[in-house]
């Protein structure tokens, strides 16, 4: 679907508030819904930080935070 469409509808890839950059594809198979954590670099490149199962209404903050230490730690080994 990323490949076909100019823009990703946001029941796929949503930003989360006050993070940043960070972003939350969001994955349906059955029953089970799963999340990952990405960022863009330079707007081109998708980095995937961590993905959880989802079985709240609301996004782990631990989760969000494990994703912001990824974002952290890619741009200072990028430097």
């Amino acid at each position: 679907m990323i490949e076909e469409v100019q823009q990703i509808p946001e029941s796929y890839l949503k930003h989360l508030e006050g993070t940043m950059g960070l972003f939350e594809i969001r994955v349906q198979v059955g029953n089970d819904i799963f999340r990952i954590f990405c960022f863009f670099d330079e707007g081109k490149l998708v980095i995937l930080a961590n993905g959880f199962q989802k079985k709240t209404q609301k996004t782990p903050r631990q989760e969000i935070e494990k994703a912001l230490k990824i974002k952290e730690l890619y741009y200072e080994e990028k430097r």
